[in-house]
């Protein structure tokens, strides 16, 4: 099984990006719970036979969408390690706990973070948004609102981050009990980069309605098009405006590690707050999500719950406290940490920077392209590694729609779409360390096909549809 699966990876060229699932083959994912045992050999023929041939896709080089990483294989015999020992990192006193506690450190280091800020693995930057709103919460309420609940409390909280934001800031306010309506949307400029003047009007205008302000989410790379909020300026009025700073670092932040993108990144050190996800551009197997807390200390006071069966001692397997439990909701936590470590410790953070600034290579030769080609139409300007573009013709919605769905079933390339300043667009995020230009003449080479093949045929319809 393992050889098999790194001859997969080893040769994943070879493979389409991704195929529909037959009919027949998702008919057998709706059998009988199992009663009786069946040979591993059996079952493992099946595997190979019903689910390899069908995945997401995102191991292939061809795959451009959703900002997925590729994964590596050090990550996959790391994960088989971390699976034997079946440790549980909720606590107690054992190495797998010093393993993320070295990661924690290191990415305090990464970041400029202070010594007393603490870390978490989580599943991703959805789930380190959320844990990052409710320490900002009980900061502001206090820590009692644990026990009274929203509704004890005469504060109308209210927070702020721009309307290219990851939907799952939204979310987050929503499962922290203040509303999705709480967080206020701030218009961007042409670079899709939170507008600064507008935001300080926003919170003017509610501290005169009667709110408190005490939240702003910048974004490390936003997820249409990959733009860097201006950090530092957002940390000048989160100071000035006593708010707490959060940076949703899901797809840019570990752009830290390429000396041309650092830079950009300024002010990320004055967060309060970081989310990232090393499943992204860390090339880990997912899933692999992070977060820090500059202040440790509260982040510990939003999540501690004592428990006569989590009680610490000093001595023997329950000391080593404070434990990864009081920092998140879970206290079942696996070893997502080693494949993480692994990934660090064998390729080096120089590799992970050439691997980042290549992808955003990748992407300036994409835009060049498009550029180039009048058939083509580039729609947002390129930042990072994420280009939006599209086929030029007189319905380009529905075409374009068309053709990334052609374009999936292909199995040549699988971008994904989003609509920019509401017009479809084919999105390629390119960061699976394994993409090289010949993919991406691939892709171009099969959207200019499919473009000359669809539009004229949209175009032919809708003629006949208006005459009749």
């Amino acid at each position: 099984m393992l050889d098999d699966i790194l001859d997969y990876v080893e040769h994943i060229r070879e493979q389409p990006v991704w195929q529909p699932m037959p009919q027949d083959v998702r008919a057998r994912f709706r059998g009988e719970l199992p009663d009786a045992p069946s040979e591993l050999s059996a079952v493992y023929r099946e595997f190979l036979r019903d689910v390899l041939p069908y995945s997401n896709g995102n191991v292939h080089p061809g795959f451009l969408g959703w900002v997925h990483g590729g994964g590596n294989p050090v990550g996959i015999l790391a994960e088989m390690l971390a699976a034997g020992l079946n440790a549980n990192l909720g606590g107690r006193d054992h190495a797998p706990i010093e393993v993320e506690r070295q990661i924690v450190h290191w990415m305090r280091e990464l970041f400029g973070f202070p010594t007393t800020a603490s870390g978490l693995f989580v599943t991703g930057t959805s789930m380190a948004n959320l844990i990052s709103v409710l320490v900002a919460r009980d900061a502001a309420l206090g820590f009692e609102t644990r026990r009274t609940g929203l509704s004890a409390g005469k504060k109308l909280l209210t927070g702020y981050t721009s309307v290219a934001a990851h939907g799952s800031l939204r979310k987050a306010f929503d499962c922290a009990g203040l509303g999705s309506d709480a967080l206020r949307l701030v218009q961007v400029n042409a670079r899709q980069q939170m507008n600064l003047a507008a935001l300080k009007r926003m919170i003017e205008s509610d501290r005169r309605g009667g709110f408190t302000p005490f939240f702003v989410a910048g974004t490390a790379g936003t997820v249409d098009v990959g733009a860097i909020d201006d950090l530092d300026g957002l940390a000048a009025i989160a100071q000035d405006e006593r708010l707490w700073m959060h940076v949703d670092g899901a797809c840019g932040a570990l752009g830290i590690l390429a000396p041309e993108i650092a830079p950009r990144l300024a002010g990320i050190e004055a967060a309060d707050s970081l989310a990232f996800d090393f499943h992204k551009w860390g090339q880990v197997p997912y899933d692999a999500g992070f977060v820090l807390v500059r202040d440790g200390e509260l982040h510990r006071k939003t999540f501690a719950s004592p428990a006569a069966y989590l009680d610490r001692e000093t001595r023997g397997l329950a000391a080593g406290s404070s434990w990864p439990c009081d920092f998140g909701p879970d206290l079942s936590r696996g070893f997502r940490a080693l494949k993480t470590w692994f990934t660090l410790k064998v390729h080096g953070l120089h590799a992970l920077g050439e691997s980042i600034a290549r992808t955003c290579e990748l992407a300036r030769y994409l835009e060049k392209r498009v550029t180039e080609c009048a058939e083509l139409e580039l729609l947002a300007p390129v930042q990072l590694n994420i280009v939006c573009f599209r086929f030029r013709c007189p319905d380009a919605d529905r075409t374009n729609a068309r053709i990334i769905v052609e374009l999936q079933e292909s199995g040549i390339a699988a971008p994904s779409t989003t609509r920019i300043n509401g017009e479809v667009a084919i999105r390629a995020a390119i960061t699976n360390h394994r993409t090289r230009r010949t993919d991406i003449d691939a892709l171009l080479d099969a959207t200019l096909a499919l473009g000359r093949e669809i539009a004229p045929a949209e175009q032919e319809l809708e003629e006949t549809v208006f005459h009749e």
